[in-house]
């Protein structure tokens, strides 16, 4: 029987806050931390869904709702330190280092986490992070890229409506991915916690609803492996950006998708779980 939601929930308290997250898989395996994207109605489960059972026969799995998503605390832009919450919950759960998976902002705190904490991170792996504030996440007339409006548009108007909008911006294959189903879920999720709408639409207007990004110059020094994944349609996060990264840190491979959006980790599940697989395991 499949893993479900219910199967794999629980809550953790770390130093600062409450995590809820799915977990999966040996206690005494290689872990393996998710992390979501920032989407309204985004966590561990909707972003990581089909991946979490498949990678739970080889290493413990750790999906959390980051703080100010999903189960989690909520937290202002700027209170939220999800490379700090990362490395909490990590302590909480008893684990000194794990490999760290992250789709778009997930992505992003993985590599502030391979500069600021290198000492916990065992892998690198991220599917379509931006490479830096400007212009990374801009189009190069300098304006949001298209699926960056639509994300922004989602959280003020977290309808099922606006989610399919949202769902077919992020995928390639809309009419497979981009489901009635999915924009109810999404937007069921984001309803239960305007808290968390509230506070990104504010950080947004102040600045940008990431306020910590991670230094490129940094990166050149890591010696952590890195698999970088992203989607060659990707119309959130273009692909160049994995280009800038792949040519900052020094062991590093590039896996570049056709027929792939923001999502890789959802349309290409099965390639991405034995490409994750095979990297933590032989590197």
């Amino acid at each position: 029987m499949a893993l479900t939601y219910d199967d794999t929930s629980r809550s953790v308290r770390t130093a600062d806050w409450t995590i809820h997250c799915q977990e999966a898989g040996p206690k005494d395996a290689p872990a393996v931390v998710l992390l979501h994207g920032s989407g309204p109605g985004a966590t561990g489960w909707s972003n990581f869904k089909t991946n979490i059972e498949p990678l739970s026969a080889r290493f413990r799995v750790i999906a959390p709702d980051m703080p100010g998503w999903g189960e989690s605390d909520p937290v202002t832009t700027e209170e939220r330190d999800h490379a700090k919450a990362a490395v909490q919950l990590l302590d909480a759960l008893g684990i000194e280092k794990a490999a760290f998976v992250g789709n778009s902002m997930g992505g992003i705190t993985t590599l502030r986490l391979a500069t600021e904490y290198p000492e916990r991170v065992s892998h690198v792996i991220t599917m379509g992070p931006g490479s830096g504030p400007r212009p990374k996440l801009l189009t190069p007339g300098g304006g949001l890229s298209e699926g960056m409006k639509v994300l922004v548009a989602a959280y003020r108007d977290p309808s099922a409506a606006s989610m399919k909008r949202l769902t077919e911006v992020m995928t390639y294959d809309t009419a497979r991915f981009a489901t009635d189903e999915l924009a109810a879920e999404r937007a069921a999720s984001a309803a239960r916690h305007p808290e968390h709408l509230a506070n990104y639409l504010d950080g947004f207007a102040r600045g940008g609803a990431i306020r910590r990004w991670f230094s490129l110059d940094a990166l050149e020094s890591t010696d952590i492996p890195a698999l970088l994944i992203h989607g060659r349609d990707d119309r959130v996060v273009h692909f160049e950006n994995s280009l800038t990264l792949l040519a900052r840190i020094r062991d590093a491979r590039l896996v570049l998708l056709n027929r792939c959006g923001h999502w890789a980790q959802v349309e290409h599940a099965d390639e991405f779980n034995r490409l994750v697989t095979a990297f933590v395991a032989d590197n």
